[in-house]
């Protein structure tokens, strides 16, 4: 452990130069070393020393779920992209044929799925706004850029290419005055979401310089922190030098009469399991925020409906709202995580009918598409076949919210653009499905 001065733990992070230091502490295998040193030039690699200490269970390596989530593996990229790398192996980061072979694969592996970079920029007269992503009316996504890493990094992370050093591929706002300067400008716009990467990375002072700017919008009634810090590095809320003073924080937006929404990112039950993550939730939820959870289902981490009814009810257990099950997205290294939809719906409803009443406020599983939040509510047989049942929680265009739709079964389909969907007699959801969701609403014009 790296302690500080008073016996309490100090972050530190842990990335493909600190391989050998943590092959020397604990029992990660040559092959497995080799792995994530060779992998990590294209996917991004971070760990700290809680998740290595209290996380990771060494005894059931490489097949532990934890280790799974958060080490590069073997498959995770095709078998000619790896060759090419192992070929470049010898070179050094920089030198202009790695560049460029990196540079190739990553291109390859959709770094913005669902038209990001395309489709929700915002534009005023000046062009895009920088560090901003308007999808949904009411919503709008934020990227202050000193939150734009995370306390280590998950290996499905669909914000992968934010973490990889490409400016290109990056969303990061300098500061809250362009983000201020819009929404008084879009008054239809109740909820911001702080996300990165990790906002929870910053200061208590920076998080501060963000966040205290959104109370003088007298429309801005939600402000949500999208963060992973109460599973890799609860210490930001009991422990860290300014831990209170993060608390303290919270409490001011809660008393400014606005809804504080922690979009907390479970993976695994495990990472529910340890005091100190129950702690951090508890002192989170004393300021009056309310902790909602939230993950993808992912192949070799939580891809049983067993591990799903565990972690919904350690969520509920320590007073935080199951909220979304998603479905991976299709980006990175999708291909290694991917589960059908079939078997996504087997894991949902079988997690689901495990579970007390009140924690049956999850939704799931939801793909979040170029169209909107699209949930598998089921399958059904008719006369004409067999059919995924689909429904939009919520959609690019507000007027679709709601809307049901269908599409032909299929037993390896584990994405959106992998079926046919059909919205039969709904003239505006077949229209909006024929330009595969990329209409931008009035709101964003």
């Amino acid at each position: 452990m790296y302690l500080t001065v008073d016996g309490t733990t100090r972050f530190r992070a842990y990335g493909p130069r600190q391989l050998d230091e943590i092959a020397r502490r604990y029992p990660l295998p040559d092959a497995a070393r080799e792995t994530v040193r060779l992998l990590s030039r294209v996917l991004p690699f971070r760990v700290n020393e809680y998740v290595l200490s209290e996380l990771v269970d060494w005894t059931q390596v490489p097949d532990d779920p934890v280790y799974q989530l958060v080490f590069p593996q073997h498959g995770m990229l095709d078998e000619d992209d790896t060759a090419a790398l192992r070929r470049l192996a010898g070179r050094r980061d920089g030198d202009p044929e790695v560049v460029a072979a990196v540079r190739a694969i990553r291109a390859r592996l959709n770094p913005h799925p669902g038209g990001q970079q395309e489709l929700n920029v915002p534009r005023d007269d000046s062009g895009p706004v920088p560090g901003l992503q308007h999808k949904y009316r009411e919503t709008v996504l934020y990227f202050p850029g000193q939150g734009q890493t995370c306390h280590a990094y998950c290996t499905y992370c669909f914000r992968w290419a934010q973490f990889v050093g490409d400016a290109e591929l990056r969303f990061a706002a300098p500061g809250p005055q362009e983000l201020i300067r819009y929404l008084r400008g879009h008054p239809e716009v109740t909820d911001v979401l702080v996300t990165g990467g990790d906002p929870m990375v910053m200061t208590s002072a920076r998080l501060r310089a963000h966040l205290e700017p959104l109370l003088e919008v007298p429309t801005v009634r939600t402000v949500r922190i999208g963060t992973k810090s109460p599973a890799y590095w609860p210490q930001r809320y009991v422990s860290d030098a300014d831990a209170d003073d993060v608390l303290r924080l919270f409490e001011r937006v809660v008393a400014s009469g606005r809804t504080l929404a922690v979009m907390a990112h479970f993976s695994h039950p495990r990472e529910l399991a340890t005091p100190l993550a129950q702690r951090a939730l508890e002192r989170i939820r004393r300021t009056g925020a309310v902790v909602y959870c939230q993950a993808p289902l992912i192949g070799h981490v939580n891809d049983s409906a067993d591990t799903w009814s565990a972690l919904w009810r350690a969520e509920l257990a320590a007073g935080c709202v199951p909220y979304y099950m998603f479905v991976a997205r299709d980006t990175g290294p999708h291909a290694y995580y991917r589960v059908p939809l079939a078997r996504a719906v087997d894991v949902y409803q079988g997690a689901y009918r495990e579970l007390p009443g009140l924690a049956r406020t999850v939704r799931g599983p939801v793909m979040s598409t170029t169209l909107g939040k699209a949930v598998v509510d089921g399958v059904e047989e008719l006369p004409e076949g067999r059919y995924f049942r689909l429904r939009l929680l919520q959609a690019r265009d507000p007027r679709l919210v709601g809307r049901p739709f269908r599409a032909p079964w299929s037993a390896t389909a584990a994405w959106f653009d992998e079926l046919r969907p059909d919205a039969g007699g709904d003239d505006a959801l077949r229209a909006a499905l024929a330009s595969g969701g990329a209409a931008r609403t009035e709101a964003l014009r």
